[in-house]
């Protein structure tokens, strides 16, 4: 049976890691974009054809698109969604006309993911992510200054937000805010505070399941054309999956994978299986979820973290912290030996190990690459996974 298909993401070599440097560590595809096309406008042919002959030119395969970024029309429901709807169907037509089947992308509302710390010291030296709920706490009350937030804590957490962010240098405050607002991945630009607000403010009047319905408009437009061209659509679970700053959240535990598969049930309409994303929440059983969710899963971010009590994480090695990975890899093996057995799907299923520590000759090159994506960390990671994928393998033969 086969083995799960090795993937890395690659930003472009402005962001520190070249094809050449991923060749070297014995992956198959890259997961990439056509970064440089505004949001909301149709992927040209020609753009996708250079970025794909780019890959193919170290022997490497385009295996997954992340992202088709979906516009903000579409997700607050504007009157113009239909435009920018239109333009993501066929920027589809144009990735599948260049044989590029698999889309991963999401649905949340301000930034990709939120951390607190971008480059939190563990204690072998490397650094990793983190969230911080009092730090984020401390953003949304006296920073973003949202309407009412003080409501929504409780004193105690009021209290200890007010300290923190009273702790601060002005520099440790600064450093707070760029990040959370740093953007899009494979973007160096800052998340302006002024349209962040902005954008928070018009979130804020959207009623949670408005803004499911929002999700299922879209889907029900661009599932049907997805299926005609073969194209399977893996949205990305929300990150972390727990509301911060107020936001609901509509990708983040078992229900609401449930409800938007079913409001367009399809092929073509599936998951990004993130489990780092949604082994954020302890509440999430994640085996549950392959087992249960299993044919939907088109794309596998395999990463881990360590969860704390007072609600905080960080992104801990890929084989250790608080998601049972072993397991996880376990019940993704059971899912393609289903596959294999049935003869129809696709069984070596794409997966790239997600993030990575800032570990050795990374630090060198730690300003090139955008937060998360190290070339070491990331490498190391994989070899973790394979190693695992392997023993598993063998210990159900």
């Amino acid at each position: 049976m086969q083995y799960l298909k090795k993937t890395f993401r690659w930003f472009g070599p402005s962001f520190g890691v070249t094809l050449d440097d991923i060749k070297q560590i014995g992956v198959e595809g890259i997961v990439a974009a056509c970064q440089e096309v505004p949001l909301g406008e149709v992927w040209p042919v020609e753009t996708i054809r250079s970025l794909k002959n780019e890959i193919e030119s170290y022997g490497l395969e385009w295996s997954v698109v992340e992202s088709v970024n979906i516009h903000t029309a579409i997700k607050y429901g504007l009157p113009e969604r239909d435009v920018y709807i239109a333009n993501y169907i066929q920027t589809l037509k144009n990735l599948a006309a260049n044989d590029i089947y698999t889309v991963c992308y999401n649905f949340m509302q301000l930034i990709d993911w939120t951390r607190t710390d971008l480059d939190y010291v563990l204690p072998s030296g490397g650094s990793a992510l983190r969230y911080s709920p009092i730090a984020a706490a401390a953003f949304d009350l006296f920073i973003l200054q949202r309407e009412n937030a003080k409501e929504t804590y409780t004193d105690a957490v009021y209290q200890e937000a007010k300290s923190y962010l009273d702790g601060l240098s002005e520099a440790e405050r600064k450093k707070l805010e760029s990040s959370i607002l740093a953007g899009m991945p494979g973007s160096r630009k800052l998340i302006a505070l002024d349209e962040f607000k902005k954008n928070h403010a018009t979130v804020l009047e959207i009623s949670k399941d408005q803004l499911q319905e929002n999700l299922a408009y879209f889907l029900r437009a661009i599932i049907p054309e997805a299926e005609k061209i073969g194209v399977k659509m893996a949205i990305h679970p929300d990150d972390p999956p727990f509301s911060v700053f107020g936001v609901p959240r509509i990708v983040s535990n078992y229900d609401e994978l449930k409800f938007l598969l079913d409001c367009c049930p399809s092929p073509s309409n599936g998951l990004t299986f993130c489990s780092g994303s949604l082994g954020a929440s302890a509440e999430n059983d994640l085996v549950k979820m392959v087992a249960d969710f299993g044919d939907k899963i088109h794309f596998i971010h395999l990463r881990n973290v360590a969860r704390s009590p007072d609600g905080s994480f960080y992104e801990a090695d890929h084989l250790d912290g608080s998601v049972p990975i072993d397991k996880v890899m376990k019940a993704i093996i059971k899912e393609q030996k289903r596959r294999h057995e049935k003869g129809d799907e696709i069984v070596s299923i794409p997966m790239r190990p997600d993030h990575g520590h800032v570990l050795l000759d990374d630090k060198k090159r730690q300003n090139d690459f955008y937060s998360g994506y190290s070339l070491i960390g990331r490498a190391m990671g994989l070899a973790q996974l394979s190693g695992l994928e392997k023993g598993i393998r063998e210990s159900l033969v």
